[in-house]
């Protein structure tokens, strides 16, 4: 047994807004991951007084047959805040999407989150107690250092609490996260026992260069149990006219199993200014990587990876800036759901994209 499976074992534990559907699609008998189908949700729509879009994060409710969708709105547009909606998702494709709810964010205090306080990034639910936990991302601009923080909220949007995060992932002058490149992914994993989250790129001080992200493993009730490194992909274009703009990231993970504490897809988001998006999923173990808590990634063995999709390949209309996916329901062939959703940055210029595979 790994120290990881060991450390978790003691752990214990309205309006439809349709647009074209893009059905379910032919793959090979032995493609691991097929479409199903994608919609795409109007730009500038609004719902109960806000305007939906900066969608960063998707998380499935079994026991209400919702999605929860949460937008990186840094209560520049509306409050920084989270929606639910409903959507079939089948054999014969992806239905459209029904916005049910929307409920601010709040504070200890109460109060909705002032704007550029907050950049709320991944929600997942939680599996014991129903709350949803959020991540965001902080502030590191001129003198402003903000911390990256986990959250957790009840389903109206009120404040339960704030989980702790490792010493190396704080905003410090010479270290910590780079801007826009901390907390973005978060997933439970081992039935709930762990809550586990990843930095979309390096930290300052494990050199930018060396394109390591570190995965954080702490229990649910908050104890840090170890970091281990993840490789990233070199952005898979250079950025043009101007070359030094291209990117690429952890933009959200997901446990690949409900009892497995080691195993996770992970998203990469690579960007290249001018050229546009490549959006690739992998499934990452972190069973055989070097725990680098209290340690520098120079040398670390990383988390083993492999491709899982290119979603460049599975004949999708567009492909856009895609930041969040969580499980669906189980189709009647055995496969699993994977829904995938995009972030349009609140631009006429971009796509807010909900987009169904069937896993193998």
């Amino acid at each position: 047994m790994s120290n990881l499976r060991m450390l978790a074992a003691l752990c214990g534990a309205l309006a439809v807004f349709p647009t074209t559907i893009v059905g379910a699609h032919a793959a090979p008998a032995d493609a691991p991951v097929r479409l199903l189908g994608e919609q795409i949700v109007p730009y500038g729509l609004t719902f109960d007084g806000t305007v939906v879009g900066g969608l960063s994060g998707i998380d499935y409710r079994p026991a209400t047959g919702e999605y929860v969708l949460i937008s990186d709105d840094r209560s520049d547009v509306n409050p920084a805040r989270f929606y639910t909606a409903r959507f079939e998702v089948g054999t014969a494709g992806l239905g459209p999407v029904t916005f049910t709810g929307t409920h601010a964010l709040r504070t200890a205090a109460g109060s909705g989150y002032a704007p550029k306080s907050v950049d709320p990034e991944e929600i997942r639910v939680d599996p014991w107690s129903g709350d949803y936990w959020w991540t965001q991302e902080g502030e590191r601009v001129d003198a402003t250092l903000q911390d990256p923080s986990v959250r957790v909220t009840h389903p109206d949007g009120a404040f339960v609490t704030e989980q702790p995060i490792p010493d190396n992932e704080r905003m410090l002058p010479g270290s910590g996260p780079q801007r826009n490149l901390a907390l973005e992914g978060a997933s439970f994993a081992a039935a709930g026992s762990l809550f586990v989250t990843a930095m979309e790129g390096p930290l300052l001080q494990d050199d930018p260069a060396s394109a390591r992200s570190r995965f954080t493993v702490q229990t649910r009730f908050g104890p840090i149990l170890a970091q281990y490194p993840y490789q990233l992909e070199p952005p898979f274009a250079e950025s043009r006219p101007e070359p030094g703009q291209s990117m690429n990231g952890v933009a959200s993970i997901l446990a690949a199993d409900p009892i497995d504490p080691a195993k996770f897809l992970v998203l990469e988001r690579s960007f290249a200014m001018g050229v546009g998006n490549k959006i690739r999923i992998y499934e990452a173990d972190l069973s055989a990587a070097d725990n680098v808590l209290n340690a520098p990634l120079t040398t670390a063995r990383p988390a083993a990876k492999r491709l899982l999709v290119g979603l460049d390949d599975i004949g999708l209309s567009a492909l856009d800036n895609i930041e969040g996916m969580t499980w669906g329901p189980r189709l009647p062939s055995g496969e699993r759901t994977l829904i995938l959703v995009s972030d349009n940055n609140f631009s006429d210029k971009q796509l807010t994209q909900v987009i169904a595979l069937a896993v193998r």
